[in-house]
């Protein structure tokens, strides 16, 4: 472990830097673990030093100039920060802290040993992901955003997310036609002149991402089969995929479990099993009645309308 005077030559030399950093911290505050949980997640960094008890001035020259301030309580600091470090992060963290005098004054070394990778993100319990996490990125804190969190765990960000994930078992004609078909008549009373509506179907579910490539064979996807697949498919693939409607008739409990509500269960591609579902909710509600003005035909709908 670096002495006091080591680290504030190293100050005075080269300034702050990606290992190294100097804070005054006559109280234990919220930059202090902010650096603990850079210098702990940072890959290939191997930790880093805080020098605490420190304060500077920028010289005639521009020159920042670092010197020992001290701690009033340095045994204090030392006791706030292993126990933050030991209840405030997602995984405990043992510091090893030495004090040293520097010119009549008392300052703290801290060093902050990397985290194996099995354990990072390290972040604020309190704040969460990503926002409660930190990379040391030059001599300053940043933090995490999801990209960040995919480097600290040593792993590479995957090109394609869940919903365009290849089902093994699925095949081309697991898809149903009415759906497709369903998409083309919404997509072309939104816009008629969208281009993909001159594609064929096969092209067309590849461009909304519904088929990938995958050695020069078209693979459905899990996005794909739910909204496009049949209902057989559905049963097949995803077997928990589909809608329940309950009904549930007056407003009384009803003893007998057998008879206390109707189910209605939607097993469909969801371009057709969201219409379906309203529709049944719109057939349950009370109709009302109105008549709008300068019309001579009655207008019937949904009371709540």
């Amino acid at each position: 472990m670096r002495s006091a005077i080591d680290l504030l030559e190293e100050l005075n030399s080269i300034d702050e830097s990606t290992r190294i950093e100097a804070k005054r911290a006559s109280e234990l505050g919220k930059s202090v673990m902010q650096t603990v949980i850079a210098f702990a997640n940072e890959p290939g960094l191997d930790g880093g030093y805080l020098l605490l008890g420190v304060d500077w001035f920028v010289n005639d020259k521009g020159d920042t100039v670092y010197h020992a301030a001290g701690l009033q309580d340095p045994d204090k600091v030392q006791r706030d920060l292993a126990s933050q470090c030991a209840s405030a992060l997602n995984v405990v963290l043992r510091p090893e802290m030495q004090t040293g005098t520097v010119d009549g004054k008392t300052v703290l070394v801290v060093y902050v040993p990397e985290t194996d990778v099995t354990q990072k993100p390290i972040y604020l319990k309190a704040t969460g992901l990503p926002r409660g996490a930190y990379r040391r990125i030059g001599s300053s804190d940043q933090h995490c955003v999801d990209e960040d969190l995919w480097v600290l765990r040593g792993e590479s960000q995957p090109l394609h997310g869940p919903d365009s994930s290849i089902l093994p078992d699925a095949r081309l004609d697991d898809f149903d036609p009415a759906a497709v078909a369903a998409y083309r008549r919404e997509r072309a009373r939104i816009n008629p002149q969208a281009e993909e509506l001159d594609y064929n179907d096969e092209d067309l579910l590849e461009a909304l991402g519904a088929l990938r490539r995958l050695d020069s064979q078209s693979q459905p996807t899990l996005a794909g089969i739910v909204l496009f697949g049949k209902p057989l498919a559905l049963r097949r693939l995803l077997p928990m995929v589909r809608i329940d409607y309950i009904r549930v008739s007056g407003n009384e409990w009803v003893e007998d479990p057998e008879n206390r509500f109707q189910s209605i269960d939607i097993r469909k591609p969801l371009l057709l099993a969201l219409p379906q579902a309203e529709s049944s909710i719109i057939d349950e509600l009370p109709k009302g009645f109105r008549l709008p003005e300068g019309q001579l035909q009655s207008v019937q709908g949904p009371a709540c309308q």
